[in-house]
């Protein structure tokens, strides 16, 4: 397995339980994955590198968990050697290494989405934004770890975001940029596996972005998540299969860039339908964690009958019935300048009652665990209501001594209040 975040240790933590999981090994990994897997340190770039550890080790599947790797085309690398991967090509990663690229794709097969202009220059951008409304969005086209978008409440705001962009600040994401409409609604996540052929249903979640309570402040990779999302409703999840992701897994193969993988696509429910905000090439970070807390099939069986085209043999995915939801604890200064080195412990404390906790950005010392990254623990709890999973992870999160850290308290607030209405 590929990666060393908090999405990786829950994909490692259900692979490990898989029957056909002799032996994993994770590389970079971090020190919760390491509970599950052998860490080596193999630099996923170097796709030599990769191919002959792969080779060595007899692996019979890799799972890249980032995105970065697959739009780096390691899948590829990997397919064209005989190795079974799960993850898209570098041709079908496009679906997330350019927001421009799927815009055009939606617009060519008649895939809802929000209005757009792509833009390749500063005055270019500037001038095309006379043609959308305020409130308007701003999106670096390329790959920006989640940082690259912008919900533009004013023209000044947009044209600031328009100048970030092609100021360099996101290196080669930036070389183009998106001007999309705003879509009014409430935003959902929906998952799906498929083989290039057979796609299946993988469960929704919603994610919270802002870095403080009540959604305020900036953007980040995403503080926190439950699942499933009982406002993404059966009718509407059938109207996202068969209008949103079916579409466009027929629309690559039919393009000569099959898809097979995870595909998750980010929703809005808007009053004209469901449309489609972007999509990703991997699991999000942290509705993973959600989704693998509730998961009951064999991951391993499950992504290898992806990786050699037999999903259709195989039963649909099926999930308890449970909502789960996880509380991000970030390091202070997250999103902007994160301090690192802070002591973490409680953590079994915390996993007694129940909880897990899944880390994001963590390194071992000599003097125990601490922070080494932005979205440092993933404090993950399961109920038969989101407010009894949301009640379960806060306990769990108030026995962490993590002075370094904070977590936003309202994870779930929407949904709990639906609930307390009845």
């Amino acid at each position: 397995m590929i990666g060393s975040g908090g999405r990786e240790h829950a994909l490692a933590w259900k692979l490990a339980q898989s029957r056909l999981c002799d032996r994993l090994f994770a590389s970079p990994g971090n020190p919760g994955i390491a509970q599950h897997a052998e860490l080596v340190a193999v630099d996923p770039a170097d796709h030599a590198a990769v191919l002959d550890f792969c080779e060595a080790q007899r692996i019979a599947l890799v799972v890249i968990g980032p995105e970065a790797p697959l739009v780096d085309g390691l899948a590829d690398s990997l397919r064209g050697s005989g190795v079974p991967v799960f993850g898209p090509s570098k041709a079908a990663a496009q679906l997330e290494g350019s927001k421009a690229f799927t815009k055009e794709l939606c617009d060519r097969h008649a895939i809802p989405t929000a209005a757009f202009k792509r833009v390749a220059a500063l005055d270019e951008a500037l001038s095309a934004l006379d043609a959308f409304p305020i409130p308007v969005v701003i999106k670096a086209d390329g790959l920006a770890a989640g940082k690259g978008v912008t919900v533009a409440m004013s023209r000044d705001e947009a044209e600031a975001a328009i100048r970030d962009i092609f100021s360099g600040r996101f290196g080669a994401a930036g070389a183009e940029a998106v001007i999309e409409a705003f879509l009014e609604g409430e935003e959902a996540s929906f998952f799906a596996i498929t083989d290039g052929h057979t796609v299946v249903p993988f469960g929704s979640a919603q994610d919270h972005k802002r870095v403080g309570d009540g959604d305020t402040g900036p953007n980040t990779g995403g503080m926190g998540a439950y699942s499933p999302a009982p406002v993404l409703t059966p009718l509407l999840e059938g109207e996202a299969l068969e209008r949103i992701v079916v579409p466009t897994v027929r629309a690559m193969a039919e393009e000569g860039t099959p898809y097979s993988g995870v595909l998750y696509a980010g929703l809005m429910l808007t009053p004209q339908g469901v449309q489609l905000i972007e999509y990703n090439c991997r699991f999000g970070d942290p509705e993973c964690q959600v989704l693998m807390l509730r998961y009951q099939g064999d991951l391993a069986k499950l992504m290898l009958a992806t990786a050699e085209g037999r999903l259709a043999s195989l039963q649909p995915p099926r999930f308890s019935d449970d909502t789960a939801l996880t509380v991000v604890m970030a390091a202070k200064g997250y999103p902007d300048s994160p301090v690192k080195g802070g002591a973490i412990s409680g953590i079994e404390q915390a996993e007694a009652g129940g909880a897990k906790v899944f880390h994001a950005g963590t390194a071992q010392t000599a003097g125990g665990l601490v922070a080494n990254g932005g979205r440092v623990l993933n404090v993950t709890a399961r109920g038969s209501t989101v407010a009894e999973a949301q009640a379960g992870a806060y306990a769990a999160v108030d026995k962490i001594d993590f002075p370094d850290g904070f977590c936003r308290r309202d994870i779930g607030w929407r949904e709990v209040a639906r609930e307390a209405k009845g």
